[in-house]
């Protein structure tokens, strides 16, 4: 498989073992492939992990073999990649990694991380997020360009609701992602209360086109806006991130106007360094703002207060948390017997 190689990162050298190994067989790349991948792109990604704690989606031995989610940061991890100590929602606890150098993201390939999901937190702060991030996620019968129309008019309603804006990007599959950084003032809890205000101003406004209806059985051929990506614990893979699939796509940062003319399949290990050298990376300046959710949580008490319109359903997983309604599908829900005489 070759002998080691070392590459450099802001003036840090990283050694990388066997790197002819074959991460992507369809395509043919390797191991140092995706290394350089992240070498070259590595200022935009340091921009969406710095500080945060991540969870690495490890492949060893490349796409096609065993993967692993590790939260826990790694024994032999160097010293100089700082860790925030996150809790659960079960209660449990750990230190996960929280990059702050561009070496830090090669270290990680070293050790086959494909996808880094980092918390919508930093490390001075881990209970209280500073992004809002909405999640547009086709479910069968829809696509990408189903996801663009619901993505434009995503970008209508965060304006209206607090003149919000966001920063979108393709999830590296057929879904986009919709980031809005915002002040570090609300729990995880008060986040996803807004997020799911914005989930169903959506279904009123789109209601043949989107919804937030937790059951697959309810949700049709709908993009879902998936409110529960902002439960705690829940992370999104983060801009730049290579995702493990066949051709080696990438969650590709995009300015609104390219939203509907350009398309995932556009963006991989082997393109995205060519876009990112003339265009350096176009999300840049998100760290520059830090808007208020305020509209969009009177526009939740606006829903429960009208409407009747509570909290939702959390992940399976998760506790039983207050005011959550009860967690059954809806076709398994017992059905209330007769009445007596």
């Amino acid at each position: 498989m070759g002998d080691a190689v070392e590459l450099e990162a802001g003036g840090r050298t990283v050694r990388l073992s066997s790197p002819d190994k074959i991460f992507f067989p369809e395509r043919g790349f390797t191991k140092l492939d995706l290394a350089r991948y992240y070498q070259a792109v590595a200022p935009g990604i340091l921009r969406a992990l710095r500080d945060r704690p991540t969870t690495l989606e490890r492949y060893p031995d490349g796409v096609t073999g065993e993967n692993f989610f590790q939260k826990r940061a790694p024994k032999n991890m160097p010293d100089w990649i700082p860790t925030a100590h996150i809790t659960f929602p079960s209660g449990r606890s750990a230190d996960e990694m929280c990059p702050t150098e561009e070496a830090a993201v090669l270290w990680a390939a070293q050790y086959g991380t494909l996808t880094f999901h980092p918390w919508p937190v930093r490390r001075d702060d881990v209970d209280r997020p500073d992004e809002l991030r909405i999640d547009l996620d086709p479910q069968p019968g829809t696509d990408y360009d189903d996801a663009v129309r619901a993505a434009h008019e995503l970008r209508a309603v965060l304006e209206e609701f607090g003149g919000l804006r966001g920063w979108p990007k393709t999830s590296g599959g057929r879904g986009l992602h919709v980031f809005v950084p915002i002040e570090p003032r609300w729990t995880f809890t008060q986040v996803r209360r807004a997020a799911i205000a914005v989930g169903r101003e959506m279904e009123r406004r789109m209601p043949d086109h989107v919804t937030i209806k937790w059951w697959k059985e309810e949700r049709g051929e709908r993009i879902f806006i998936d409110y529960n990506q902002t439960a705690r614990d829940r992370t999104i893979a983060s801009a730049y991130s290579v995702r493990p699939r066949p051709h080696a796509p990438v969650s590709a940062p995009l300015r609104w106007e390219e939203v509907g003319e350009a398309h995932p399949q556009d963006f991989d290990i082997a393109t995205m360094p060519a876009r990112f050298a003339e265009l350096g990376d176009v999300h840049a300046d998100m760290d520059d703002h830090a808007f208020s959710l305020d509209a969009l949580l009177d526009l939740a008490r606006r829903d429960e207060h009208d409407h009747g319109l509570g909290d939702l359903p959390y992940p399976p997983e998760y506790p039983k948390m207050p005011g959550e309604p009860k967690r059954v599908q809806p076709s398994r829900a017992r059905k209330p017997g007769p009445t007596a005489p």
